[in-house]
Parts: structure tokens; C-alpha cells; sequence
């Protein structure tokens, strides 16, 4: 398969190597010829996939990085992402190397990105029904919950199946994110996410069919989703008092603070009246009530707007579109 359009742009692939040495050779074999280099990472994989490569796999495209010690997957490609930079590419891909991804797919990673259409293109496989068929149950149900969660903290609410590792991303928004601060294992791809929402990059999901063979991932869902929900939550705080208090002060942020403030006076009011009234066994006044009901009702009301405003606020221009980039043939 050929890159749909003409690429001028320097383009490699990141593969990040832990017990992956039964697919490994075969992931390598099927990537298009039009990506110059390709990054393996052994992270420290007690396969020795690395050697493996180097010793069985003659493509001359291919490079093996070794990490002293496993930093996780997120740690693995950082590891090719900042050897990548230093090597002045492009497009960065990352591919798991346990043959769940088809690498034929990549050019539909990129062609968004050499439009300029994304700075960042992730796969999704909740686009058809056809490519849930072969997930297990508990990985639906568990990749919804974290797409919903995800949706909160990133900011990205167009965007489904988070911890999707397949992607592609343009130097520009690569160079614009602080590497060392995002995490190193199962929670990278989400965190990339939170990070590349607070640059305001352009971020867009490719369908994408998972393959489920004889392969074990190292990712156990039901394991690992109490673990990422604090997370998330951490992310929209932060996110929230990056985008809506230091970075910008708009319309969302007056009404997610003047709805806070309201609600929560209803709430403790009416719940202080309610707790005096039935200590002495009376029954609230109108008044009373309304004066806790109201600034709940309008609380409400304004926090939704402030939710409307979060989804319409998805950013739309990629940040590679500002003249920093060039060098396709459009």
C-alpha cells in the first residue's frame, strides 16, 4: 500500500518492544515502504525481542533502541519520539508490536496530518460494529467507561477508545509537549491526550479493526481502570484551571463559576435549613425553600452551559498550521 498523497515530510515508525518476539518480525515485514524509519525499542523485554530484530529482521529501515531498565510502553516511545527529533523526522507513528495493529493502516494515520487537518490521529475501533466483534465484553465495557471518563479530562469529546495505541502526530505538536512529565506506562496515551488538549492540538480518531489472535496483551482492563480514573480525575482539575483560569477567562468560565458558586449555596443552605427544621420538628417556610431551591436551579443551569461550552470548545485549526510547518505537496 502507497501513502495517498505525496509525501515530502520525513516520516518514522516507533515500536515498542516487551514480549513481543513472536510478531515482531511479521509487524516489521508489513509497513509500508513509504515510512524512511523504523524505531524498535526493546524496553528491557526478557525476550530479547531487540536482538531478536537485529539478528532475523534485514530491514534496512529498522534501528533497535535499547532502555537500560522497562520504563513501560509510555516510556518506550518516548525513547524513539526524542531520538526521532534529534534525527529531524516529521510524523512519528507508534505501532505495538504484538501484531493486534495492522501497519497497512499507517497512511490513513497520515494523510490527516499532511492536509493539515490534525496534528494527532489515534485509532478507534467503536466506529462500526464489525470491528467490536472480536473484542471481549469486558474490554467494551471497560474501554466505554475510560472513553467517557477520558472525554471529561482531556477535553476532547469527539474522541472514543483512549487507550488506543496507534498513532500518528506531527513534530510540531510533538516538540510543544513536555515528554519527561508524561507518563511512562498504560496511562500514556491517555495523558497524551490531556497534554495535547492543553496546546489546543487537533486531534482525530481513525476507524480501525483490533485483531485478536494468539497474542496476550499486557493491558488488563478490569485491572487497571480503578487505577485510571483517579488519573483522569486529576487531569480535568488541572485541565480545567489551565484552560478556563490561566490560560484563557471566557464565557465557560464565568458560568462554571458563578454555577458553582450558586449550586453549592443552595445545597449547604438547604441542607443546614432541612437539618434545623426536622431537629425541631417543623416544616420549612416557602420562602425557605425557594431561597435554597432557586440557586440550585440556576446553578444547575449555568453548569450545564459551562458543559456545552467545554464540547464546543474542541479545537478545530491544527497548531502545525501556524507557519511553523510545510513540506507536503498539496
Amino acid at each position: 500500500m502507497t501513502f495517498p498523497r505525496v509525501i515530502q515530510l520525513k516520516v518514522c515508525v516507533i515500536i515498542p518492544c516487551f514480549r513481543v518476539k513472536a510478531h515482531i518480525s511479521d509487524v516489521i515485514k508489513h509497513i509500508p515502504s513509504s515510512v524512511s524509519k523504523i524505531y524498535v525499542v526493546d524496553d528491557c523485554c526478557p525476550e530479547s525481542s531487540g536482538k531478536y530484530v537485529q539478528e532475523n529482521v534485514e530491514d534496512l529501515r529498522v534501528e533497535v533502541l535499547f532502555n537500560d531498565v522497562n520504563l513501560g510502553v509510555g516510556g518506550a516511545l518516548k525513547t524513539g519520539y526524542k531520538k526521532g527529533l534529534a534525527e529531524g523526522f516529521d510524523i512519528f507513528i507508534k505501532i505495538d508490536g504484538d501484531g493486534q495493529m495492522d501497519p497497512e493502516l499507517v497512511p490513513f494515520f497520515i494523510d490527516p496530518i499532511l492536509i493539515k487537518r490534525a496534528d494527532y490521529t489515534k485509532g478507534s475501533r467503536f466506529h462500526s460494529l464489525n470491528s467490536l466483534e472480536g473484542m471481549p465484553t469486558i474490554r467494551k465495557l471497560g474501554n466505554s467507561i475510560l472513553s467517557l471518563v477520558n472525554k471529561f479530562s482531556s477535553g476532547y469529546w469527539d474522541v472514543m477508545d483512549p487507550t488506543n495505541g496507534f498513532t500518528a502526530i506531527h513534530k510540531t505538536a510533538l516538540g510543544q509537549l513536555p515528554l519527561d512529565k508524561i507518563s511512562n506506562r498504560y496511562f500514556f496515551e491517555s495523558d497524551m491526550l490531556f497534554r495535547l488538549g492543553t496546546i489546543r492540538a487537533v486531534v482525530k480518531d481513525i476507524p480501525m479493526d483490533a485483531v485478536y489472535a494468539d497474542e496476550s496483551s499486557n493491558l488488563k482492563v478490569g485491572e487497571v481502570i480503578f487505577e485510571f480514573v483517579p488519573l483522569y480525575i486529576k487531569a480535568f482539575f488541572k485541565r480545567t484551571m489551565y484552560c478556563y483560569f490561566l490560560r484563557d477567562f471566557n464565557v465557560g468560565t464565568l458560568e462554571l463559576v458563578v454555577g458553582s458558586i450558586l449550586f453549592l449555596f443552595g445545597s449547604v443552605f438547604g441542607s443546614w435549613r432541612w437539618l434545623l427544621a426536622a431537629a425541631e420538628n417543623e416544616v420549612a417556610s416557602t420562602g425557605t425553600v425557594m431561597i435554597a431551591s432557586i440557586p440550585i436551579i440556576l446553578g444547575f443551569q449555568l453548569l450545564l452551559s459551562a458543559f456545552h461550552f467545554d464540547i464546543a470548545n474542541i479545537p478545530h485549526t491544527p497548531i502545525q498550521n501556524d507557519g511553523r510547518s510545510n513540506g507536503i505537496d498539496e
